[in-house]
């Protein structure tokens, strides 16, 4: 199953080219993003009603689990990918996430919720990493912002629809198990077109000519050393600081006005939809007008947006503070990963991205125990404004850091 690809060789780089495999790898990643869509929704619910766990910290340990696990796999996600071959590792991403919608719906304590999340932040840390390397690989180095655009697109909008559709099985049916089985589905469909109909890309990046880097000297250079790698790399984590923050919080809170599942579910297809969406007018815009003002200004639009969710009361109000919270993401989470791109050498560039997915991807770890402490200590509109403003600092940081191009 992991065996070599046995495919012809993908020569040629470009959109056109290869659209097949590109729009291939889009199918795919959607089935990705489907399989975070299946707890959206309805596992802090699952957590706080069914499990009866009155600690916010508490219920939001799957996010906390599932946030330091994919930030670990995407740092290794490149290293393997670059040994091993992007397919292998994208298969093998595959294997692990096909138990975790059984054990969501067999879970007989909260401690399985947990185990589960740490299977799926290695289907995710593997599998999205790779279908966004792979794009990469295909498309080349005119149309960075374009490719990440249209693979965070695809991912987004799963993670959208089927947010809302778990919540409205959830009214009809109850929690579990219903609303898990669209996670079998995606978790089989993904694993047998990777399997069966995947090209390997790494070829692509052997022809270029440069030279490749010691991985902590990667490290170094993405974290810290170099100013506009810094930037991106803290933008990154504050961005999904507060989307490892809404993911937990926003449905306890909403519910906490008395929201019902379907409404609920309503306001985080929203969110994400309008993020998704977004991306095929930004990751191009990156493209031409470039990428620094996009970011400052969406992270300081996400933080504009979740004040507004605190300090409102209604839900036409907090679905309007959705809509921008997704126009904020949409500007920021493809020119970030364009912007890290465009900086790293070819022959190291799955591995300068896996380190930058590191630091983005810690943020749901970060974000989950930030806010349910806060939570927990001083109630959930403090974490709310908490994230709020960290993520208009983050914009400011990004401001006196990225260059300009």
């Amino acid at each position: 199953m992991l065996s070599p690809n046995t495919h012809p060789a993908i020569t040629q780089t470009g959109l056109r080219a290869n659209l097949g495999q590109f729009s291939l790898l889009m199918l795919i990643n959607a089935m990705v993003g489907g399989m975070i869509g299946i707890e959206r929704t309805i596992l802090p619910i699952l957590g706080s009603q069914t499990f009866g766990l009155s600690s916010t910290t508490t219920v939001l340990s799957f996010i906390i689990s599932f946030g330091l696990v994919k930030a670990l796999m995407n740092l290794i996600a490149g290293v393997l990918a670059d040994r091993y071959g992007r397919k292998r590792i994208l298969v093998l991403g595959w294997l692990v996430g096909l138990p975790v919608p059984w054990m969501l719906i067999y879970a007989p304590s909260w401690g399985w919720i947990v185990a589960a999340n740490v299977l799926l932040g290695i289907n995710q840390g593997l599998a999205w990493s790779m279908a966004v390397v792979m794009k990469i690989d295909l498309v080349g180095s005119e149309q960075r912002g374009f490719a990440v655009g249209l693979n965070e697109f695809t991912g987004y909008m799963a993670v959208a629809i089927t947010a809302w559709l778990t919540g409205y099985l959830a009214s009809s049916y109850g929690v579990r198990p219903v609303p898990f089985y669209l996670g079998i589905g995606y978790a089989v469909i993904g694993l047998g077109l990777s399997i069966g109909l995947v090209r390997e890309t790494h070829g692509l990046v052997q022809q270029t000519t440069s030279t490749s880097s010691n991985f902590w000297q990667l490290v170094k250079q993405t974290s810290w050393g170099n100013r506009t790698l810094f930037g991106a790399s803290q933008a990154g984590l504050i961005n999904n600081l507060n989307d490892g923050m809404a993911w937990g919080i926003l449905p306890l809170f909403f519910a906490s006005y008395g929201l019902d599942l379907p409404a609920i579910g309503l306001l985080k297809f929203i969110y994400p939809a309008v993020w998704s969406v977004g991306q095929l007018i930004t990751g191009p815009l990156s493209d031409k007008l470039g990428r620094k003002a996009l970011i400052v200004q969406g992270m300081l639009l996400q933080a504009a947006a979740l004040g507004l969710i605190v300090n409102t009361t209604s839900f036409g109000w907090w679905l309007l503070s959705s809509i921008g919270l997704g126009i904020g993401t949409a500007m920021v989470y493809p020119t970030l990963i364009a912007v890290v791109s465009d900086k790293a050498e070819p022959a190291s560039r799955a591995r300068v991205l896996g380190i930058y997915r590191f630091w983005r991807d810690l943020g749901y770890a970060v974000g989950a125990l930030l806010a349910g402490i806060i939570a927990d200590w001083l109630g959930m509109a403090w974490a709310i404004g908490l994230v709020a403003g960290l993520t208009a600092i983050s914009g400011l940081l990004a401001h006196l850091n990225l260059n300009n191009d």
